[in-house]
């Protein structure tokens, strides 16, 4: 079986690379990830990916230009997890189906299966409904189940390892308890320059 393989960043492609492997699969990668954001953190995770392809000898196909302003598009003012991350996962799931369907592949799948943060039923369900439009199968498994396996192999390697998955929204998640500590530090008068 031929298969393409979306991949979110270096350290999440590592453990389902190895387990596929083990099963006699030799997937080709897919670099299509419009959501990264800021411009620094795209290009950090670019690198981390060159790097595991280097290492494991992995065939990579690049759509590295800098999306983010489409993926504002489709998102638009969808904040929410349960709103943004069912779009965002179908807009990078149909350019990874539409470029296997383009390259002769017989499956897809992503690396979004890998991580405990992501919404593992949604990606799931989009990876099917995507399949059946472009008439390709969606390769499922619960990549999950490696997860310490994965974070230890990043470390062995030395590959940077994001703190969030990637987009605007998740960023801002992350330090809305340290902002909001500020803001009421701020409001009572006792914060910086006070």
């Amino acid at each position: 079986m031929r298969l393409l393989l979306h991949i979110c960043c270096g350290p999440c492609s590592l453990y389902p690379l190895s387990r596929l492997r083990r099963d006699g699969l030799e997937p080709v990668g897919y670099f299509f990830n419009p959501n990264i954001h800021p411009y620094m953190e795209f290009e950090r995770r670019v690198n981390a990916l060159r790097e595991v392809a280097k290492e494991f000898d992995l065939l990579v196909k690049w759509q590295a230009d800098y999306g983010l302003r489409e993926w504002m598009d489709v998102m638009g003012t969808a904040c929410l997890p349960e709103d943004r991350c069912p779009k965002c996962y179908r807009m990078r799931l149909e350019a990874t189906a539409r470029e296997a369907v383009d390259g002769g592949f017989d499956a897809f799948s992503s690396t979004l299966l890998y991580s405990r943060y992501q919404q593992h039923d949604k990606i799931r369900k989009v990876g099917k409904e995507v399949a059946s439009r472009f008439k390709i199968d969606f390769f499922y498994e619960d990549f999950r189940k490696g997860w310490v396996e994965g974070i230890e192999m990043a470390r062995e390697l030395g590959i940077y390892r994001q703190p969030y998955c990637g987009c605007i929204f998740s960023e801002a998640e992350r330090y809305l308890k340290r902002a909001h500590r500020l803001g009421n530090l701020l409001r009572s008068g006792d914060g910086p320059g006070a």
